[in-house]
């Protein structure tokens, strides 16, 4: 990850998201016929080796740019997220979640390529509604910082300028038609 941006906040994650990978895969695994042989194995051991390596693996930080993300076990996955790109920051609560003390955090971006989906997925951040904040409050101060200068604003009334003679120009010439 980048070394030149200042670290904001780092994301805690709570050992509870190793129990929630044991039971997220193992709901799936008996719902489906086919994973039912599996289910066995990821109970013996298999889904305490995964939630607990993808545990060690998971990262979240907040710079003064932008939001990095690492996560995986075999594959890993890293992930950087321009704030000035962050269109929305859902937060997601339900039964099961609640039951482990667990929140989702979705972050979508401007243009994502996953329709229907999320950019950036944060499960089980302790301080969940602490995070989503520093992150809004970060993207608020880039972007009152990028604001457009004297020169974008002068650009901007030169064109309308030239636009207005060219409309006058088309009225002189539809008038002597």
């Amino acid at each position: 990850m980048s070394s030149q941006n200042t670290i904001i906040k780092e994301a805690q994650f709570s050992p509870k998201i190793k129990t929630y990978i044991l039971l997220a895969v193992a709901f799936f695994c008996t719902i489906s016929l086919i994973g039912i042989p599996f289910l066995i194995v990821w109970l013996l051991g298999l889904g305490q080796y995964v939630g607990r390596r993808y545990y060690e693996n998971i990262n979240c930080r907040l710079t003064n740019k932008h939001l990095e993300f690492k996560k995986g076990v075999f594959f890993k996955v890293e992930k950087t997220i321009p704030l000035e790109n962050i269109q929305d920051i859902t937060f997601i609560e339900n039964p099961f979640l609640n039951y482990l003390d667990l929140r989702i955090l979705k972050i979508e971006t401007a243009g994502h390529s996953n329709p229907g989906g999320s950019d950036m997925k944060l499960i089980g951040i302790m301080d969940t509604q602490g995070f989503k904040q520093a992150v809004l409050d970060q993207r608020e101060v880039l972007l009152s910082n990028s604001k457009p200068d004297n020169k974008g604003y002068q650009g901007v009334e030169k064109t309308n300028l030239l636009l207005e003679n060219i409309r006058d120009l088309l009225e002189i010439i539809k008038d002597k038609s």
